[in-house]
């Protein structure tokens, strides 16, 4: 499925307008049939509805943020697209779209989620680094947050066979950052 720029900067658009998450996202788009004719009528359906007016993120916005993503290396993962990972597509309330930096091919693999405190144990940390090295070795593939202690030991643990960090304040905030070497 290649989608033309226009339809790439609807989704960013629908995604990013207030009030709505994954799960409006997917019950707009499901009611109107794609993410263009959701922005049509979203105005109109929330007034509807009783609701106040609805800021739809603008297109210059949308544009701006899709331009430095870009600039900044990194790709967008649209949900149905062929790169997206198919067991996150298969959740009611996947993300609509990734913005992801690095090799996309990590996500069609098998992926395991490792968590922990963040105020770990040494025996913890060595023990994390350890489940991790040995699921990479498995072909398996570590996804975790950036945070310190078992996150952070997660990653460091999967370096060789691949990682996956799950970035809450974007692509170009590195937190913490000792984490961004």
């Amino acid at each position: 499925m290649d989608l033309s720029h226009s339809e790439q900067i609807d989704r960013w658009r629908l995604i990013r307008s207030d009030n709505v998450g994954p799960v409006t996202y997917q019950q707009l788009v499901t009611r109107f049939g794609s993410p263009t004719e959701a922005l049509a009528a979203l105005p109109e359906f929330a007034r509807n509805g009783g609701r106040r007016k609805i800021k739809i993120f603008s297109v210059d916005a949308a544009e701006r943020e899709f331009s430095q993503t870009l600039e900044f290396g990194a790709k967008f993962c649209f949900i149905n697209s062929p790169n997206y990972p198919e067991s996150l597509a298969a959740m009611p309330d996947a993300p609509p779209v990734l913005v992801t930096l690095g090799d996309q091919s990590l996500m069609s693999r098998s992926i395991i989620g490792m968590v922990g405190a963040r105020n770990a144990s040494a025996a913890g940390i060595k023990f994390a680094r350890g489940i991790a090295r040995e699921l990479g070795q498995a072909d398996i593939i570590v996804a975790s947050g950036m945070a310190r202690g078992i996150d952070t030991a997660g990653h460091q643990g999967s370096l060789q066979s691949g990682t996956i960090a799950v970035m809450a304040g974007g692509i170009d905030i590195v937190y913490p950052p000792e984490n961004s070497t």
